[in-house]
């Protein structure tokens, strides 16, 4: 298919995401792909057919326009829909006509969005995926952030009968569920007691590598910040130096050297990956069997 869509406006960490990169991570690759995996599946299912790839794209928003026919599926957080300047419904799909204007801007709540097409973004897979890791410069549209200028061009019709997702609703105060670290037995029992007890608030200091918390200052105590790195995966929560818990995500380093207390359970991912900063988080610790169940629920 010829044609393409233009970036005409793109704020930070907008970036094209598909599944992700999996099983790469012996290999010091993380997986990447969506911050919010059921929001850009339920992009792809509003869509009779769609491409792989979608844009994520954080709450500053974005603009852009195509050149050809296609048809768009939108979906995530609460943002504000504007085609070809007149306001229109969000998490929704809409058929586009070459010269169609897309703007999306903030709502309410949630910090990730996301677009998918019924035909491909003919941008070239790296092992296996189009996703798009900036911190390493990998993937996605040359590794790097979308940007207003860049034009991306379209490709084959995507696969019939997507994946089916989850319209998301704004975050519930409820705990997030947890299930103990790898390290948790080096804290002293009140530690672990206090992390529970804690209310952390999301810091501005977040990103797609990871999401550092405040309130965390009982943790400046512990004796056994610092460890030989080994493997980490999405939703460790390290302990930083300094005694900050830092929540790791999808473009986590691979390896880590602080103690990790706890790991955000796969089915609380989406939910904590749309808490905005200042929002408060409380853990709740929960079995293996509870977190697999739970994860099985949501696909």
């Amino acid at each position: 298919m010829s044609g393409f869509l233009k970036i005409l406006r793109a704020g930070p960490l907008v970036t094209i995401q598909d599944m992700g990169r999996i099983g790469n991570l012996r290999y010091g690759i993380a997986a990447s792909g969506p911050m919010v995996r059921s929001a850009f599946r339920a992009a792809g299912a509003m869509l009779e057919r769609a491409g792989e790839a979608g844009i994520e794209f954080t709450p500053t928003g974005i603009e852009f326009s195509v050149d050809t026919t296609t048809s768009a599926g939108f979906c995530g957080g609460d943002f504000k829909l504007i085609v070809n300047g007149k306001p229109a419904l969000w998490n929704a799909a809409y058929a586009l006509a070459p010269g169609d204007r897309i703007s999306i801007a903030p709502g309410n709540w949630g910090n990730y969005g996301y677009v998918r097409f019924e035909h491909e973004l003919d941008v070239p897979p790296l092992l296996g995926s189009r996703s798009t890791n900036s911190t390493v410069g990998l993937g996605g549209f040359d590794g790097r952030p979308l940007l207003a200028g860049d034009r991306i061009p379209f490709g084959a019709p995507g696969s019939p009968s997507p994946p089916k997702g989850d319209i998301l609703t704004e975050p519930q105060s409820l705990p997030i569920r947890v299930i103990w670290g790898l390290h948790a037995d080096l804290f002293p029992t009140a530690m672990r007691r206090a992390f529970l007890e804690a209310t952390f608030r999301v810091s501005k200091r977040l990103d797609r590598m990871g999401v550092r918390l405040d309130g965390g200052d009982f943790f400046r105590e512990a004796r056994i910040l610092s460890l030989v790195s080994d493997a980490v995966v999405p939703g460790d929560i390290q302990i930083l130096g300094d005694g900050t818990p830092i929540v790791l995500m999808r473009d986590h380093q691979p390896t880590g050297g602080y103690p990790r207390i706890a790991t955000v359970i796969s089915a609380d991912m989406d939910r904590f990956a749309q808490l905005r900063p200042g929002t408060p988080v409380k853990f709740e610790p929960v079995t293996l069997a509870h977190a697999l169940a739970a994860e099985g629920g949501n696909r």
